[in-house]
């Protein structure tokens, strides 16, 4: 059976139809008192507009992508999530696909001309490509870029503040007296944006402290994943100075040198504290409780999706540069 149309909202709350379709789609100013009696009939009814039929109207398919390096990394996985309800609430449908850090893959991805015509938008993490690649595919469709790739106002970005998230982290270890704090994560080339910008912020603290960087203890990884935090966890207990405090640049590696320190034998965090970053939700059942610098996921979905939805609406406006909050959650890794 057809579910109401417009046309029987139109008539229940004895309105013209264009008033109906102007409430639900939100195209023109409505008197509040109109849009509550417009509201009331639509609830009671139990109107739901059709999408497909107003995408094809307006041109649109529904749908956006969503292109991230890594879905087996649980950040990726819980921020899908959220872009996924923050497009919903736009009436859109998200395809999500990942690049696997590859810069090849992220230009065949980008430069795919179906991509034109299946998606309304796209939401994008990248890893390698650059903001000339970025500019010389034109305007096929927008674009709104996710992550710490520096991109200097050329694009929509939506991101936290790197330097001081990192320096946040860092200097909670200091301030607990700990004079040995190491780094791992740093990743000292081209691809390695994210990493340097926190490196940038560790260095800051311990400036800020009057302490000089032991470089010894700044560990690079080629990727943000547990192995690798595991492998520079045992490295660092290989010095004849071993650290009594790491930052991690993400949970995973944090998680790995977790559990490196516990087969070692060291107390967590009596003999070495652990900070991460990212909060993905095993950080709050590892044990030790992880603690970590949790992004605002939610809202770092929200402004993605609502500036895109800007740009496939053809709002006018400049390139935003988009920085998201952060805060320091404390955790038995560090608290005991």
């Amino acid at each position: 059976m057809a579910g109401p149309t417009l046309r029987d909202v139109a008539k229940r709350a004895n309105v013209s139809i264009r008033t109906v379709s102007n409430v639900v789609n939100g195209y023109a100013p409505v008197s509040d008192e109109l849009r509550a009696r417009v509201q009331a009939v639509l609830d009671e009814l139990d109107y739901r507009p059709n999408l497909i039929a107003r995408n094809l109207k307006q041109g649109r398919t529904g749908m956006i992508a969503l292109v991230v390096p890594e879905l087996d990394v649980p950040y990726f996985a819980e921020l899908a999530r959220e872009v996924i309800t923050a497009a919903r609430a736009h009436g859109y449908v998200v395809m999500v696909d990942q690049t696997d850090g590859d810069g090849d893959r992220e230009r065949e991805l980008l430069g795919r001309e179906s991509r034109a015509t299946m998606f309304d938008g796209l939401l994008l993490s990248p890893l390698t490509i650059s903001a000339e690649e970025l500019r010389a595919r034109g305007n096929r469709i927008p674009i709104v870029l996710l992550g710490e790739h520096i991109f200097n106002g050329s694009f929509h970005h939506v991101a936290i503040d790197n330097v001081a998230a990192a320096r946040e982290a860092t200097t909670h270890l200091l301030d607990l007296g700990r004079r040995r704090v190491a780094a791992i994560g740093d990743q000292p080339y081209t691809t390695g944006e994210t990493a340097q910008l926190r490196t940038a912020g560790y260095r800051q603290a311990h400036a800020r402290a009057g302490l000089e960087v032991n470089e010894d203890l700044v560990v690079s990884t080629s990727r943000f994943h547990r192995r690798l935090g595991a492998e520079a966890m045992e490295h660092l207990l290989t010095l004849p100075e071993p650290p009594d405090a790491v930052f991690c640049y993400n949970d995973l590696l944090a998680l790995g040198a977790i559990r490196v320190l516990t087969r070692a034998g060291r107390r967590i965090p009596d003999d070495v504290a652990v900070v991460g970053m990212d909060d993905i939700e095993e950080g709050q059942y590892s044990t030790p409780s992880l603690t970590t610098i949790a992004p605002d996921k939610r809202e770092i979905a929200r402004q993605a999706v609502n500036t895109l939805m800007d740009a496939i609406n053809g709002t006018p406006g400049t390139h935003s540069e988009i920085t998201v909050p952060h805060r320091l959650i404390i955790r038995e890794s560090t608290a005991g």
